[in-house]
């Protein structure tokens, strides 16, 4: 038996050995993760090695990975049957911290080859079996090498040096032990030693690794006893015991061919991974190759989570790389305008950090973003044409999402997103999207016409929209807070620009019209300015209405403010000295029999023809949704005017 010798790591290797354990890994947990990926690589390099020679005698079939835990032993085992190494090996690759024998193999073998026997070398960097310290206080590794007779054992506790002695092992392959260290009073890691925790980070991080990951899992069943009931019926008690099962999925859902799933296949997925109780709106597969080559299952759902417009939401893609999760919530991978979107991203072409933890932002993750930024795009597209009432019910919940998105980063969106829009329509009485009005609008329609307020009912009755409902135009009702701020944000559309009906210019009027607006109001200039005064201040002006018809009165702004504005601003938290408010406009109709009236009363009862202005005020208020500042006053002037 040879004699150990302690052998020292190199002063770089250690210092690394050192940071890592303490610095690179973010999170524990992924030690097994990290093991197991290499039990994945060994077995890898002996499947390809069996493709080119005869005598391996072993089929894809024949691997495995093994997970054995010894409570009392305190110790995790991960065993494969995988290529192995020799006692220089295991120097070379152990004794060196971020020697990789992976990198090495995947550089020195035909990747077309590999590709073609579906053979993925996940480690790149040499470091991830290091990550067994975070958690043990002492790592073995008894392996035996493919085509060599003499096993050996690397054995370390850490940064102090570690040994390599010969062994005897009756299989190729290798068993890494992993000796768990004791519990403190900040770790507990003896959670780790349970079966339930294991099984739950080989679901989490490793369930689609290609080779079955094999464990004991402790189970009860109901056994017959020799003992009777008053009945004569043998009792039954419960024993318990252990069964070996497969853990892991190993062929995950997005790596296999539409003939071999099915859709109703990929939505109970979706509802099982993301616990939701509908079938998306739409399921997006991509299996990609080129530049960067790619699968993806992406899934569009169709109502909201209850939490989705809060900040406990979490948004973002599960990034796989070889079929090993890399990170739970990659959001580089889809812009906030699609953070509703919900699946996975596996990706052999991807730059990775040292711990795998996290993602360099490098040319292929924003080659990939790309692409399916625009496959959403297209699906929703799609969606819009092929069933508008589904995407009606997906836009209930998820509209205000692409709003936003477009008012995001100053409009950078504005183009991608424009299309997906919908508005009521007051001539279709239902939501269309932006391309449909536009191809409805009578050849003289110069612009989108538009309407914003609290409800489709109070929208339908605005006074001021009755011109351009008399031209047979079709208005659009905004009702969500950001409409308003959306259609300036786009100006434009299909090179028709928006336009409110609160415009002072519909571009629908005659010049003789105006003319005689102007002639009207210059006649009428001092009543307009004693209504003006008559309410102290509410108003920026009071002017003749080009638009009004059937009503007396509407209420309108100047500025860049308008009502809708001052209303979200308004509901937003803030100092209440600080609120905005837009320069208001009050529009009297000078051919309706109210303004004779008040008219009437000016010239004969200024009392009186004070007490018309402000119950006309407070009327265009009540037409516009906004709140009567003092409702007694308003209904005092009722009172007066009607006795």
């Amino acid at each position: 038996m040879a004699t150990k010798r302690k052998k020292q790591f190199k002063t770089e290797s250690k210092r690394l050995l050192e940071l890592m354990i303490n610095s690179i890994y973010t999170h524990k947990e992924i030690f097994l993760r990290e093991i197991i990926s290499n039990a994945s690589d060994a077995i890898d390099k002996l499947c390809y090695l069996a493709l080119t020679e005869d005598k391996v005698g072993m089929n894809r079939s024949d691997f495995e990975i093994k997970i054995t835990v010894d409570k009392q032993a305190r110790t995790i085992t991960v065993s494969d049957n995988g290529i192995g190494m020799t006692p220089e090996e295991l120097e070379k690759n152990l004794g060196v911290i971020a020697n990789s024998g992976s990198l090495k193999f995947k550089n020195e073998t035909d990747e077309e080859k590999r590709a073609e026997e579906d053979i993925n070398i996940i480690g790149q960097f040499g470091v991830g079996f290091y990550s067994a310290f975070m958690v043990s206080d002492k790592v073995e590794v008894v392996s035996k090498a493919y085509g060599h007779d003499q096993a050996a054992v690397w054995s370390s506790s850490g940064i102090d040096g570690y040994t390599v002695t010969p062994c005897e092992k009756e299989t190729v392959g290798t068993d890494i032990i992993m000796h768990i260290k004791p519990d403190t009073e900040d770790e507990n890691y003896s959670e780790f030693l349970e079966t339930y925790r294991l099984r739950q980070l080989i679901k989490k991080y490793s369930d689609y690794i290609r080779y079955p990951i094999k464990m004991e899992i402790e189970k009860s069943r109901a056994v017959e006893t020799e003992e009777t009931d008053k009945d004569g019926n043998k009792k039954t008690k419960y024993e318990t015991y252990t069964e070996e099962e497969t853990i892991n999925s190993m062929i995950p859902i997005w790596q296999r061919s539409k003939s071999e799933v099915s859709d109703e296949e990929c939505a109970k997925f979706y509802k099982d991974t993301y616990y939701d109780t509908e079938d998306p709106v739409r399921i997006i597969r991509i299996s990609a190759e080129g530049l960067v080559s790619y699968k993806a299952i992406l899934f569009i759902p169709k109502k909201a989570p209850y939490n989705y417009y809060t900040k406990d939401y979490e948004a973002g893609l599960q990034l796989y790389a070889s079929g090993v999760l890399i990170m739970e919530r990659c959001t580089d991978l889809l812009p906030e305008c699609f953070r509703f979107v919900r699946g996975i991203v596996d990706s052999q072409d991807l730059s990775l950090n040292i711990s795998r933890e996290m993602l360099q932002h490098d040319r292929q993750l924003k080659v990939i973003a790309r692409n399916l930024e625009k496959r959403v795009k297209s699906e929703l597209k799609k969606l819009m044409t092929e069933d508008p009432e589904l995407y009606g019910e997906f836009f209930k919940n998820f509209g205000l999402q692409l709003k936003y998105g477009i008012l995001g980063d100053y409009g950078m969106k504005r183009e991608l997103l424009q299309d997906l829009l919908i508005f009521y329509s007051s001539n279709d009485k239902k939501a269309i999207p932006l391309s449909e009005y536009v191809s409805n609008m009578p050849e003289d329609q110069k612009y989108i016409y538009f309407a914003c307020g609290d409800s489709i009912s109070r929208l339908d009755n605005l006074p001021q929209a009755e011109p351009v409902r008399e031209k047979g135009y079709s208005i659009l009702y905004l009702t969500d807070e950001p409409d308003e701020f959306v259609v300036n944000m786009l100006g434009t559309f299909e090179e028709k620009p928006f336009k409110s009906v609160n415009a002072d210019d519909l571009g629908i009027e005659d010049q003789e019209s105006r003319d005689g607006l102007k002639k009207q109001e210059k006649e009428h200039k001092k009543l307009l300015d004693f209504v003006k005064d008559s309410l102290g201040g509410s108003v920026a002006a009071v002017k003749l209405s080009n638009k009004l018809k059937s009503h007396p009165v509407c209420l309108t702004t100047q500025g860049a403010i308008s009502l809708e504005m001052e209303k979200y601003f308004n509901s937003l938290p803030g100092d209440a000295n600080e609120k905005l408010k837009a320069e208001r406009v009050l529009e009297l109709n000078a051919d309706h029999r109210t303004f004779d009236a008040l008219k009437n009363a000016w010239e004969t009862d200024k009392d009186k023809a004070s007490k018309y202005a402000k119950l006309l005020y407070f009327q265009s208020l009540l037409i516009a949704g906004m709140e009567i500042p003092d409702p007694a006053e308003y209904a005092k002037l009722v009172n007066d005017l009607i006795v």
